[in-house]
């Protein structure tokens, strides 16, 4: 809304009343024992000493004793109780509760359904009436209670729930947090009796994945739609940098399918949305073929599900501004199209479609398939298709695979907590979890904690002993690091180690606190360590394009992937800048530089949904390792190898990025060239070389450096070594835009486009972040 236009009278009563109206909090977690109740009475306790009137009710604690000792002093308003088929229900008891009248209160099973003769038939319906009388309801749901998600959760994992709710209850929600577990961890708590389950087919862990992932991708939706509205009411244009949109251009034409089947496989790799756009002259009358091939379009947008839409155009010159203006008006991260079928010469003369798009498109990647027509048979990307199992479960180890395999047994088990940013509770729950281990009679240690001054992350640390750091003389001062030969000498089972980002001191064994858990871990020690999403190394461009921050403290993302858990914590942007003000995070003369910079509310919502959607996609590919391994998936169909040509330009460590990446999602072998002219690399541009060199092997990469005489050559060999290594598909960043050097020597990336039509070519975008779109 413009800021001096006038409410309507219907906005003003609208927003009397919702001064009025509770508040609406929401924990949704991927099945039950993923403790959603423990969190909520955690909250009740907080807003309690906060002086708040808070009051539980129709709260069910499956009397696990850490459940119900958060309920300790919390006043308990008693609830109806009835049975039916010899099970025990709780209704709300609303006259008590209106009589009481209480700021908050706490009730679980938002999807509960009340005995017959109630006043509202669902929970739904007394919370909702409690909100309009001004009381605030903090309640918790399963993600496959809600009507939206019914359908897919019962197709993946063939569960359906006995009671649902609408899912417009969480759009209606003032916050919704997740609470993320891992499989492993459910498992261990209902092998331990801490819950019991009338359903065991919910608790296998193939379904826990599913249900997990499909809770992160859920509350990620929402924080997206969130984080657009933010933006659009801030004037931020363009993609966010936290979620893929992929928008394919199709005509209706034999080839169309083949795009959106192409688009699709991108979009579910890179966990994205799917748009398909056909540009059309609403003066031209369709042909019964091209009516025909709109129809199967549509039908497969539709069951690919896509969304699709005709956009009219007065002539094909139109095409590359239309394209441009859509991509940038529906927050586009990528588009994807064929390759050009002109000649040089028709190129020249009628102008090529992607060199004019290459010209005015900012912040969006291009993907050019690769012309199925110029290799034999067509190439299909890795699907997730049921097949023969996989003999080689018969081949016999080598020594040195005997080995691996042997050091695998022996090593500690890994598992990280990862938040959005500072202050969510990483630190607070890795102690919480200590604790539990404690008195297990596990054998746990703090090897390396960082409370940040947080007094309830110190009150966390009970009776876990301390192994104390060394101290290291730097510069005229002592520092403190992580004792590894101690911790190692110590010999405990678990060891508690925070920030695994961490850059040590110049003189230590090892330069990053990553390097020193692999030592841990290698000993046979157990490590539980907590990160910030922002300090993945992959995602350093995203959080960039998010924050205007580079983080310069980085962890590969293989550190990562060697965990054996890793697990969210998740809090809403408001609750954490809450957490802001009352200095429960940074000193007081931090807190409102904080706020107007890195904690800005917009900053928050889209690193919490990259973080949601980083950690979906983990699950995703566990899930599916999990699976293959099993014999449930068959083999990769096709093996996918990625070249990513990069210059010394300061977006080579992007591109490099974005190649492991994209290598990532489909388990494909990747390698970064560099074409230098010249036959031998002065030494300034030797040290950034190596820096390079240093990236890609941190990520998994292998570099090669080629030499050639005239630079106009640098396209050809980058086709030469791309064909050697038999790459699917190519990564370039856009060309330079200096028009006396493309005119003498021309632009590699369109004579790649040119000459590269046998395989996909990536062109990776530089990022503009003061780019608008273009007027239509």
């Amino acid at each position: 809304m413009e800021p001096f236009k006038r409410k309507t009278p219907e906005e003003i009563l609208y927003s009397i009343y919702r001064l009025h109206r509770g508040r609406l909090k929401v924990y949704i977690g991927a099945v039950s024992g993923s403790g959603k109740t423990y969190h909520m009475l955690q909250e009740g306790q907080m807003l309690k000493r906060q002086g708040v009137d808070v009051v539980i009710s129709a709260v069910s604690t499956g009397q696990r004793p850490e459940t119900l000792e958060q309920i300790g002093d919390l006043e308990r308003i008693p609830s109806i109780h009835w049975v039916k088929d010899g099970v025990d229900y709780k209704d709300l008891n609303l006259e008590s509760l209106l009589q009481r009248n209480p700021e908050v209160v706490l009730v679980d099973g938002l999807a509960h359904r009340n005995r017959e003769g109630a006043h509202h038939s669902t929970r739904v319906d007394d919370i909702r009436y409690l909100l309009d009388r001004g009381i605030s309801v903090i309640t918790t749901v399963n993600v496959y209670e809600l009507e939206g998600v019914i359908e897919l959760a019962h197709k993946l994992t063939g569960i359906t729930a006995e009671h649902t709710i609408p899912s417009d209850i969480l759009d209606s929600a003032d916050e919704v947090r997740l609470i993320d577990v891992t499989p492993e961890a459910i498992l261990e708590r209902l092998s331990d009796g801490r819950f019991r389950h009338p359903d065991p087919t919910l608790f296998k862990r193939g379904n826990l994945a599913k249900l997990r992932e499909l809770a992160l991708r859920l509350v990620a939706e929402g924080v997206n739609e969130s984080l657009e509205k933010h933006r659009e009411a801030s004037g931020l244009f363009g993609p966010s940098g936290a979620a893929e949109r992929i928008l394919v251009s199709a005509q209706y034409h034999w080839n169309g399918s083949i795009y959106v089947r192409r688009g699709q496989q991108v979009a579910k790799r890179l966990g994205g949305d799917l748009l398909v756009v056909t540009f059309i002259n609403p003066k031209q009358t369709l042909s019964k073929e091209a009516m025909a091939f709109k129809r199967s379009l549509l039908q497969l947008v539709e069951k690919v599900e896509g969304s699709f839409e005709e956009v009219p155009i007065a002539s094909r010159r139109e095409l590359p501004r239309k394209l441009v203006h859509y991509a940038a008006s529906h927050n586009v991260t990528r588009i994807v199209m064929g390759h050009s079928k002109m000649s040089p010469w028709q190129e020249f003369w009628r102008g090529s479609l992607a060199n004019r798009l290459l010209s005015k498109i900012k912040n969006v990647d291009l993907l050019f398939m690769a012309d199925s027509s110029e290799r034999e048979g067509r190439r299909i990307l890795p699907a997730r298709t049921r097949q023969k199992r996989d003999t080689s479960a018969y081949h016999r180890l080598t020594d040195q695979e005997m080995e691996e395999r042997i050091q695998k047994i022996r090593r500690g088990k890994f598992k990280v907590y990862i938040g959005a940013a500072p202050g969510v509770g990483k630190t607070y729950t890795m102690l919480r979890e200590g604790n539990d281990l404690l008195k297990k009679q596990i054998d746990v240690v703090i090897g390396l904690l960082e409370t940040h001054g947080r007094a309830e992350t110190l009150e966390q640390v009970g009776a876990l002993p301390i192994v104390p750091r060394s101290k290291t003389p730097y510069r005229g001062t002592e520092l403190e690091e992580l004792d590894v030969p101690a911790i190692i000498m110590r010999n405990p089972e678990v060891v508690l180690i925070d920030e695994l980002a961490h850059t040590n001191v110049p003189s230590s064994k090892n330069r990053k606190r990553y390097a020193d858990v692999l030592e841990i871990l290698d000993a046979g020690i157990s490590v539980i360590s907590t990160m910030n999403v922002q300090h993945l190394e992959s995602l350093n461009d995203a959080v960039e394009q998010i924050t205007g921050v580079r983080v310069r403290e980085t962890v590969p993302d293989h550190i990562l992937h060697l965990a054996e858990e890793v697990q969210l914590i998740d809090v809403s942007p408001s609750s954490l800048q809450q957490r802001m003000r009352e200095g429960r995070i940074y000193a007081a003369n931090k807190i409102e530089q904080a706020l107007g910079s890195f904690f800005k509310t917009g900053n928050l919502i889209a690193l919490r949904e990259l973080a949601l959607r980083e950690i979906a996609d983990d699950v995703d590919e566990r899930l599916e390792s999990w699976e293959r391994k099993a014999s449930l998936r068959g083999p990769w169909r096709r093996k996918e190898t990625i070249c990513v040509g990069i210059t010394l330009s300061p977006n080579a460590e992007r591109l490099i990025r974005r190649g492991f990446r994209i290598a990532y999602r489909l388990k494909a072998e990747w390698y970064v060239i560099y074409v230098h002219k010249g036959s031998s690399i002065p030494d300034e541009l030797n040290k950034r070389l190596e820096r390079l060199k240093e990236l890609s092997a941190r990520l998994g990469g292998t570099f090669e450096v080629q030499f050639t005489a005239r630079e106009r050559d640098m396209a050809s060999i980058l086709i030469g070594k791309s064909d050697e290594r038999m790459a699917t598909q190519m990564v370039l960043g856009q060309s330079g835009r200096n028009i006396w050097k493309l005119m003498c020597h021309g632009s590699i990336v369109k004579t790649v486009l040119r000459h590269a039509r046998h395989m996909d070519v990536l062109i990776v975008a530089d990022f503009d972040p003061h780019a608008k779109p273009l007027e239509n």
